[in-house]
């Protein structure tokens, strides 16, 4: 009997795909989410074209307006519009909010994945290395390491990036320890396909799920944790704006022209309860027990 080349063979399709459209399209909360999440990321994406003034232009004769025809949600105490601020700030917060989960998922997964089908010596270093991270809360672990580093666009990304590591290691071990012990798997090893081949072509597809799931609560995390640690003056610095430093600025001017708080604290609250509507959709879509599925 000819033997079958398992190396070739698609990942196993579970209609995740049907499930998608048929939860997002059925929700109408999550629909109303997700366009306010691309109308965020359209924002950060034209700011140049949509912001009406420069957010770093200061004027001595416009300290403190309220909202107006002119400036919209008024100025803050250098007289800089508050409104194309965080029309800027969103480019700032939500490029961290992209690239830092996205990184940790990278380098996440690969430890996980190597842990959970290697075992032995290096799942006992993985773990060890996991554990030793997951002792300290992701805004403590922040705070530590960019304490060290300083300010800066990549430094803010290298924190939040080993801040979110752990997190997708853990759940990448855990799902290629289940995948491992899959006929399919055993079968691709008894047939002699090459190891990278395997975790390439069945481990990864099988656990993708789970990781995508993750990576898309974790954006929400990072743009809050961006926000905290340029609020504690170890993030974005000024005078480029982000929502966290715009929201430290403003809380030393708040009897001067509180719309600087006010808008800030408007749009991480919206944008981060959007992106956790979505994750919620997308849990429960990959949620066996679910009613929902």
């Amino acid at each position: 009997m000819a033997a079958i080349d398992l190396s070739s063979a698609p990942a196993p399709n579970h209609g995740t795909l049907s499930l998608v459209k048929r939860l997002f399209f059925r929700r109408v909360s999550t629909m109303i989410a997700f366009v306010v999440v691309l109308l965020f990321f359209a924002m950060a994406a034209f700011a140049p074209w949509i912001a009406p003034y420069d957010p770093l232009k200061q004027s001595f004769l416009s300290i403190n307006k309220y909202p107006s025809s002119q400036y919209w949600l008024g100025t803050d105490q250098f007289g800089r519009d508050v409104l194309s601020r965080l029309i800027y700030g969103s480019r700032t917060s939500l490029l961290f909010g992209l690239i830092a989960p996205a990184c940790a998922a990278v380098i996440g997964t690969t430890l996980g994945v190597l842990a959970g089908y290697f075992g032995g010596v290096v799942d006992r270093v993985v773990s060890k290395m996991i554990d030793l991270l997951m002792a300290f809360p992701e805004l403590l672990l922040a705070i530590i390491v960019s304490a060290a580093l300083g300010g800066g666009f990549w430094n803010v990304v290298l924190v939040l990036t080993i801040a979110f590591v752990p997190g997708f290691a853990r759940v990448a071990r855990a799902s290629t320890l289940s995948v491992r012990q899959e006929p399919y798997i055993e079968a691709s090893i008894a047939i002699g396909v090459k190891t990278p081949i395997i975790i390439i072509r069945h481990v990864i597809p099988n656990i993708g799920a789970s990781i995508v799931l993750l990576w898309t609560l974790w954006i929400a995390s990072a743009i809050r944790l961006e926000a905290a640690l340029s609020f504690l003056g170890i993030g974005t610095q000024p005078p480029n704006p982000s929502w966290g430093n715009i929201i430290r600025e403003g809380l030393g001017n708040v009897f001067g022209s509180p719309w600087p708080i006010i808008g800030a604290g408007f749009a991480i609250t919206t944008i981060v309860l959007s992106i956790n509507l979505i994750g919620d959709t997308a849990r429960d879509m990959l949620d066996p027990n679910s009613s929902e599925r």
